[in-house]
């Protein structure tokens, strides 16, 4: 039986920047279907989510293109009525949308503040408003799934960008917030944090920032991973989420996936870092906070490496 049937999704940022391969919110869409899924493709540009559709019916999937600015809620309140009016329930919202150096980010002493505003409003405030909308349609059913795509960009210490980086780090936070918030009324929510990733928008939009060959950025990027020199693709991200918006991940909310084992990492890294510094037992060490792991070079080495592995 397939893993979604029945249930209706809508993916935010279902279209994709251009370039070549697929990105995360193409290969979500798609995934969704196939799995049973029917499907609003959500996307501000109406052709691409148009893309998106022909992709999935070509396959025989139920998918629906809609065009909406992430930037205007009346154009996300309209996604939702749309899903709702086509198949009076939303089990799941699917939030993709994302972008860095396209919008204008740049280090925390170069950012302009229209940059800042438009990266913000895109990345954190557009996942915002369609939860707003969403939620009490899920509290309704009581049941529901929000998957929020986040970054590693969050949890490194020595990303280069601030918008990008700090947007994601408040969809971690704002995800845990409303985990917490309506796990009484059956709605999950969690983050995927992906790494270094092939796709359009990590990889193409580089390529045409720097203005180097796209085979050269990627396999720049591919010698940073350590798991088979290779980063991953959209369809890594979209079988994430897949688990996520199943009914396998029925007892999972509040998580940020990929995050976690870097957490635990971390926690044992802080841990061995305080004990080398003050001569702190293990046991005792949480208790310090973060200090002993700022101080150490060697765990500040390792905490770079698995932003890397991410």
């Amino acid at each position: 039986m397939p893993r979604l049937a029945g249930k209706t999704a809508i993916v935010v940022g279902a279209g994709q920047s251009p370039g070549e391969g697929m990105g995360n919110g193409r290969a979500t869409a798609l995934l969704f279907a196939r799995e049973g899924a029917k499907v609003l493709a959500v996307d501000h540009r109406m052709e691409s989510a148009q893309e998106t559709t022909a992709l999935v019916t070509r396959e025989g999937g139920t998918c629906v293109p809609f065009a909406a600015d992430v930037t205007k809620e009346a154009a996300l309140k309209a996604a939702v009525a749309e899903a709702m009016k086509l198949w009076s329930r939303i089990d799941v919202l699917h939030n993709n949308v994302g972008v860095s150096l396209a919008g204008g980010d740049a280090s925390p002493t170069e950012i302009t503040e229209e940059a800042f505003d438009r990266v913000n409003a895109i990345n954190l405030r557009g996942t915002i408003m369609a939860c707003k909308h969403v939620i009490p349609i899920m509290r309704k059913q009581q049941s529901g799934s929000i998957i929020n795509i986040s970054s590693v960009a969050a949890l490194s210490a020595n990303y280069p960008t601030v918008a990008y980086k700090t947007t994601k780090a408040g969809m971690i936070a704002f995800t845990e917030q409303i985990a917490c918030q309506n796990a009484e009324y059956g709605v999950r929510a969690n983050a995927i944090l992906p790494g270094l990733m092939n796709t359009p928008m990590a990889v193409d939009t580089r390529a045409r920032e720097w203005g180097k060959p796209r085979a050269e950025v990627e396999a720049a990027r591919n010698a940073r991973v350590p798991l088979r020199k290779r980063m991953g693709t959209g369809w890594d991200v979209a079988y994430a989420a897949l688990f996520l918006a199943s009914d396998e991940a029925n007892f999972i909310t509040g998580i940020g996936l990929l995050r976690a084992i870097v957490c635990s990492v971390r926690a044992l890294i802080q841990m061995v870092s305080m004990y080398e510094i003050t001569g702190t037992p293990y046991d005792q060490a949480p208790s310090l906070g973060r200090a002993g792991v700022l101080q150490s070079g060697n765990a500040r080495r390792m905490e770079e490496a698995l932003w890397i592995s991410g």
